[in-house]
């Protein structure tokens, strides 16, 4: 008998998969480490009576956020470990690819402080994502973040040993990642406002030889791995 294993679904929007998973509409939602807000903004879209809170740490893309308002969209700056906001304040948590950037000895201190500022019966949607695959192959020639990422995976483990948590759903999944030119890629990928990867010409050219090899006449194509962890808030 020969056994297969299951390819993760593909998601093209993961907005789609998460207001799968929970009732969206009339919530005060957290988003931690939120970029430049593209979900939280599609979120709102979709959701009229929603609000959300966008916590960002890094002070440039804080500053480009506020400077684009959106009605029911609000941004604050700070770190998840420090969350400035009352107990028992919001319904939904979100950490999209944000949980693995805590400093880690800061990342049991942040889970914390979710729990103290969602109200009980509230949801935490942790999605990070998986160290596998060709795109991380190219990206972790200068930005390896195996070690983040399982302290990450463990530190959830450990909200749900010690409490107050119920993991209550799990998802893997892919999704899609398009680059135009390997000038997109470096521009987007190595050099981010938030972290400094010390990119000198010999690194970049190492980069660029292992991204050549997708790059087609339509762009690069790849699929990012993704793990998406639902917890309630006891």
């Amino acid at each position: 008998m020969t056994s297969t294993t299951a390819t993760p679904d593909l998601v093209l929007d993961e907005l789609d998969l998460l207001a799968g998973l929970l009732p969206l509409a009339d919530l005060d939602i957290l988003e931690l480490g939120c970029g430049a807000a593209a979900l939280a903004r599609a979120l709102l879209q979709r959701e009229p009576s929603t609000r959300l809170t966008g916590l960002e740490v890094d002070e440039r893309q804080h500053a480009k956020n506020v400077s684009a308002p959106q009605d029911r969209l609000h941004f604050a700056l700070g770190g998840a470990q420090a969350i400035p906001f009352a107990d028992a304040r919001f319904d939904l948590v979100l950490m999209l690819k944000s949980l693995h950037h805590v400093p880690v000895p800061l990342m049991a201190k942040a889970l914390s402080e979710v729990a103290r500022v969602l109200k009980p019966g509230g949801h935490l949607y942790v999605s990070e994502p998986v160290y596998a695959g060709p795109f991380n192959e190219v990206v972790r020639l200068f930005n390896d973040e195996e070690v983040v990422r399982r302290f990450a995976q463990s530190a959830v483990d450990e909200a749900l040993r010690i409490g107050p948590w119920t993991q209550v759903d799990e998802r893997r999944f892919q999704m899609p990642l398009r680059f135009a030119s390997f000038e997109e890629f470096d521009q987007k990928l190595m050099r981010p406002t938030f972290a400094d990867h010390r990119i000198d010409e010999a690194l970049q050219a190492r980069v660029r030889e292992a991204f050549l090899p997708h790059l087609k006449a339509d762009g690069a194509h790849f699929l990012r791995p993704m793990h998406v962890r639902l917890l309630r808030r006891g």
